[in-house]
């Protein structure tokens, strides 16, 4: 190592660890200010619905909430412009309510990104991506809808992919990024006066114990009075015999260190085990502790069966010692590492002239688990696209939502057309069309 290195590394290292703490709760997200406000814009006839004899004397319900969360390392492999994920946000039902998408590596892990500040112009591109992706619909049906002639839109707005102006289904309400770490979550546009007190919290676990080429990116924020917590995470690699207690510990610091604030009038919850739905999606890392040429195999006759009950990470969901209480659906389809690029052929099994590079087994290290009660698994499958040398990993989740009654009325409100004569901090200001106009709607 050269002598200017050695000399400025430790100043690296101090930097980086002290901006981890001090951002730790910084995120970027289409309006940021609302989470913390009061519901703003309410008429005198409204406010009655929500006087305080009434709140004292209200009545809870449950509703049913569709959640879509994927996860996908992408090998440090920035996404072309014209990057189709129709496959990746394909459900079985036609549309969510709010989108939960985690990356890993979407940038490469060398020194200069480890050590230097966060390259935020690789997540901005994948949440660009999202955002047309999950507006595609909308913006089909405005084009539809104009014709020759222009209609007013007096809901949020924002170019689409050819310049026009269309109104918007899905927000973006946190996109965190740490390293290769990148977890965006989006929500329908009428739900996002109920989403309150979103918060993030990181947790490097890489080189030295706290830099971020590994760890976690955990989001919180409570829809309605249900609390919700979902963490990417990139556990360490490897596949030798032991290299699962590295990935144990990691598990370990992250529920250890991930904290977040518990609100300013309300104990909200602050670790992550305290949430009502929590929901963990990442590169686990973890193998299967078979001999390579077993393994490969066992996944040629498509035996998930055999290869499941050596899975590291399925026996510690069994053995309890870790993820006590954690649950996982059912895995029918294809390990989804490690795969030559462009090729649906594992590593091992293509040859770049007389050998193969570096061998590796196969094994499922992209993976969705969760945590608590109220959550129901619909879904839980793979994508096909050839990106990286991972394959995506997708599942659907209903989760039971506590909502009080009234608060039940006044969302009906907020979907009603009575929406639009509202005046309150979701219009589009002058500001938020200057930066819609830039097309990107995030700020600080």
């Amino acid at each position: 190592m050269p002598v200017q290195q050695a000399v400025m590394w430790p100043t690296l290292v101090a930097s980086k660890k002290l901006n981890k703490r001090l951002e730790s709760r910084k995120f970027l997200a289409d309006y940021p200010g609302y989470a913390e406000q009061p519901l703003l814009g309410i008429t005198t006839d409204d406010q009655s619905s929500l006087s305080t004899e009434s709140l004292l004397s209200d009545q809870k319900d449950t509703q049913n909430y569709r959640v879509f969360v994927s996860t996908w390392n992408v090998g440090g492999i920035a996404p072309d412009e014209g990057l189709n994920i129709k496959d990746l946000l394909e459900t079985c039902n036609e549309s969510c309510d709010i989108y939960v998408l985690g990356f890993q590596e979407i940038v490469p892990l060398k020194a200069s990104n480890v050590l230097g500040p966060e390259n935020s112009k690789i997540s901005m591109k994948w949440n660009k991506i999202i955002r047309e992706a999950l507006n595609k619909r909308t913006h089909q049906l405005f084009k539809d809808q104009v014709g020759p002639k222009k209609i007013e839109v007096k809901k949020n707005i924002c170019p689409n992919e050819e310049g026009e102006e269309a109104p918007q289904d899905f927000e973006c309400i946190i996109s965190r990024q740490m390293v290769g770490i990148l977890i965006t979550v989006w929500a329908r546009r009428d739900l996002c006066p109920f989403i309150q007190h979103p918060s993030v919290s990181c947790v490097g676990c890489g080189i030295m114990g706290f830099l971020g080429n590994k760890g976690s990116v955990s989001v919180r924020f409570m829809l309605h009075e249900t609390s919700f917590c979902f963490l990417c995470t990139h556990l360490a690699s490897g596949g030798r015999e032991g290299d699962e207690k590295h990935r144990n510990s990691n598990i370990a610091e992250i529920f250890s260190r991930t904290g977040f604030p518990k609100g300013p009038l309300l104990d909200l919850p602050r670790k992550i085990l305290d949430h009502d739905h929590v929901i963990l999606l990442g590169d686990l890392n973890y193998r299967i502790s078979l001999r390579e040429e077993t393994t490969h195999t066992l996944v040629e006759e498509r035996d998930w069966d055999s290869l499941l009950q050596n899975d590291q990470l399925m026996m510690e969901l069994t053995s309890g010692n870790m993820l006590r209480g954690w649950h996982e659906g059912a895995i029918k389809f294809a390990p989804t590492y490690k795969y030559c690029l462009n090729s649906d052929l594992y590593y091992g099994c293509c040859y770049h002239g007389k050998k193969p590079e570096k061998k590796r087994a196969p094994a499922w290290c992209d993976r969705i688990i969760w945590y608590g009660k109220g959550l129901n698994q619909l879904q839980y499958t793979r994508s096909e696209s050839k990106l990286s040398d991972h394959r995506p990993v997708k599942a659907l989740f209903t989760a039971q939502i506590r909502v009080s009654k009234v608060m039940k009325n006044l969302q009906s409100l907020f979907m009603s057309e009575r929406f639009g004569q509202l005046k309150t901090h979701f219009d589009v200001s002058p500001t938020d069309e200057f930066i819609c106009k830039n097309q990107s709607s995030f700020r600080w």
